[in-house]
């Protein structure tokens, strides 16, 4: 057999490339097994608030039934928590390559007054509720805290780092008193993709670490280092924006009207 028989082929080993569209799309979805979870399997079919701590357990014990949909109903909310770092990944994205910061950020807040009844309702199962505020609030914060962080990108010095301590900060407290959905790691998150954007290492680390309080945060992380910057299907990307109220409505109003 001659040597060119016998020579293999190269072959070449290339990661797969994730666009734009690819993980808003992922987020979406991981994000919407979250809310069901929260909504439809804790909230409508074990109606958790009828329980305290100790009821739970001693029901959950007298009823299979029952711990295998608290269970169900934790691991979707675990798995929501693949969102949160892909969101604020976007975010800075979003904010480094828009031409338009002030239309972006009034997209972001009126995405979040006009989201409030639906989270309120799928949520707490009621049209107005103060307790916790959905999480478009805090990438709202988040985008406000970047254009600040943003005023000292040239900043050098104790003075320039304080500064942006403060911002981050300041941010936090913001997201804390709001008691917004997942704020305090959005903000986190958001602050660490664009204070150490060109320090791959570092970046990935610190964001790791942040995610971490979401359990399944880090795996998200692969699907980031896959991002390739494309922007497919630019055409779709406003109804991301009618997704997350339009998903919350639905959820509401399967849980207060035909759950309940």
């Amino acid at each position: 057999m001659s040597d060119t028989m016998r020579r293999k082929p190269n072959v070449v080993w290339k990661l797969p490339s994730i666009s734009t569209f690819g993980l808003k799309l992922f987020a979406c979805v991981t994000m919407l097994i979250c809310n069901i979870g929260a909504s439809v399997v804790q909230d409508g079919i074990i109606h958790l608030d009828r329980y305290t701590q100790a009821e739970l357990a001693q029901a959950m014990e007298a009823d299979s039934h029952l711990m295998m949909m608290a269970g169900i109903g934790s691991a979707m909310q675990v798995i929501g928590g693949l969102a949160v770092p892909i969101f604020a990944f976007l975010l800075v994205e979003g904010f480094r390559h828009t031409s338009d910061y002030k239309k972006y950020l009034l997209r972001l807040l009126v995405l979040a007054f006009v989201s409030e009844v639906p989270y309120d309702l799928a949520m707490q199962q009621s049209f107005m509720d103060f307790s916790m505020q959905n999480a478009a609030f805090g990438v709202a914060v988040s985008l406000m805290m970047l254009y600040v962080l943003d005023l000292f990108r040239e900043g050098k010095g104790a003075v320039a780092v304080l500064a942006r301590i403060c911002t981050v900060i300041g941010a936090l407290v913001w997201v804390t008193l709001l008691r917004v959905q997942f704020g305090p790691s959005t903000v986190l998150l958001a602050a660490i993709f664009y204070l150490f954007y060109a320090h791959n290492v570092l970046k990935t680390l610190l964001g790791i670490l942040v995610s971490l309080v979401h359990i399944t945060g880090p795996l998200s992380f692969y699907a980031i280092w896959l991002y390739g910057e494309e922007q497919k299907h630019a055409e779709w990307n406003r109804w991301f924006y009618v997704f997350y109220p339009l998903h919350l409505l639905i959820l509401g109003i399967i849980v207060t009207f035909v759950l309940s």
